[in-house]
């Protein structure tokens, strides 16, 4: 999907995120054994899939602290995403060189989330505005 100059395709850690959540759906979660369908596999598509869902929820909001509130939920759902990913290699479903590729990206994405967090504190104090779009221009998702 390429990037439009605005709306939510326009923010790289959302792109970044739902790419994440994409690779680990269809590439770490199907290595589970069949018992883990409901249980682990569950937990770990549902975290995974939540952190580019609050980035989105974020931003939709128009409002620079509840955009960093978002961004706050997301960082929690990586860290939920790092303990099924931790618990799924030291149960044996996935080999370390994956366990390994998907920690180093999702500690990218925890970056990525920092760096956005402190852009959007700036933004809100260099405006000294609340909201962190104009409600009255077209708006895009």
């Amino acid at each position: 999907m390429e990037p439009k100059n605005q709306g939510l395709e326009s923010l790289e850690i959302w792109r970044r995120a739902v790419d994440y959540a994409v690779d680990m759906c269809q590439n770490v979660i199907p290595l589970f054994p069949p018992e883990e369908k409901w249980a682990l596999a569950s937990q770990l598509r549902r975290s995974v899939q939540s952190i580019p869902a609050n980035i989105a929820e974020g931003y939709g909001r128009y409002n620079f602290q509840e955009t960093i509130h978002y961004c706050y939920i997301a960082r929690g759902s990586m860290a939920e995403t790092k303990t099924h990913l931790v618990l799924a290699f030291r149960m044996g479903y996935i080999k370390e060189e994956i366990f390994l590729q998907f920690l180093d990206q999702l500690n990218d994405l925890g970056k990525m989330t920092n760096g956005y967090i402190a852009h959007l504190r700036k933004q809100k104090a260099i405006t000294g505005l609340k909201e962190t779009h104009d409600p009255d221009e077209t708006y895009e998702i």
